[in-house]
């Protein structure tokens, strides 16, 4: 009975989340992330402002609520790498298959989205900030692969190249987003760059930090 009734209030505690983050996004985008407060979202979703700030303590977090498994998941998909893999290529492997996805992690959202944080410069700085928060991740992850300390300056700059990698393809989905195309047509487009870009680290990042065994 007390386990059923954990896993009841976990559900609705994200049923609740998910609700206030739904209407969040729709009030930011009819009226632009400035002009809408807490208290606005908290009535529009008829919950408390306190139970709003409890979900999301950043305003900037009401939209970009997948935060923290896009800093989580790039060094998940290393730290798991196949045997043989090397971070590089699981971080490839991870990127096109969530390609294939559309998936939001990689940006793919609707256009009506994308120009709410393009018009917000309190947005855009949040994604800068996710950003760094999944290079130094990502630099823990290969420090802890290498067998090195993580502050050691190679997993850094090798988490630095990376990371600087996908945010390139994040923004790119973006920037084709708010040139009208479509989601798949934005897929076809992304799968070749995606593939440059990694091909142009592979001649120095190939081997790193070691295959897994």
């Amino acid at each position: 009975m007390g386990r059923t009734s954990t896993g009841l209030r976990e559900l609705r505690k994200q049923q609740t989340r998910d609700s206030i983050s739904h209407v969040a996004t729709r009030l930011f985008i009819e009226r632009g992330y400035d002009a809408v407060t807490i208290a606005d979202v908290a009535a529009a979703a008829g919950v408390a402002k306190m139970t709003v700030t409890n979900h999301f303590p950043r305003k900037e977090d009401l939209v970009l609520d997948l935060h923290e498994e896009l800093v989580a998941a790039p060094s998940r998909a290393v730290a798991e790498r196949e045997p043989g893999e090397s971070a590089l290529t699981a971080l490839r492997r991870w990127y096109l298959a969530r390609l294939d996805e559309r998936d939001a992690l990689l940006g793919f959202s609707g256009p009506e989205f994308v120009r709410t944080i393009a018009d917000s410069p309190a947005l855009l700085g949040r994604i800068r900030e996710i950003h760094e928060h999944l290079e130094q991740a990502l630099a823990e992850t290969l420090a802890e692969a290498a067998g090195v300390p993580v502050d050691d300056i190679e997993p850094r700059v090798v988490a630095g190249q990376l990371t600087a990698t996908l945010r390139v393809l994040f923004h790119e989905v973006f920037r084709r987003t708010l040139a009208g195309e479509d989601n798949p047509a934005i897929a076809a487009g992304l799968r070749d760059s995606a593939t440059a870009a990694f091909d142009l680290l592979e001649p120095s990042l190939g081997a790193y930090p070691g295959t897994q065994t």
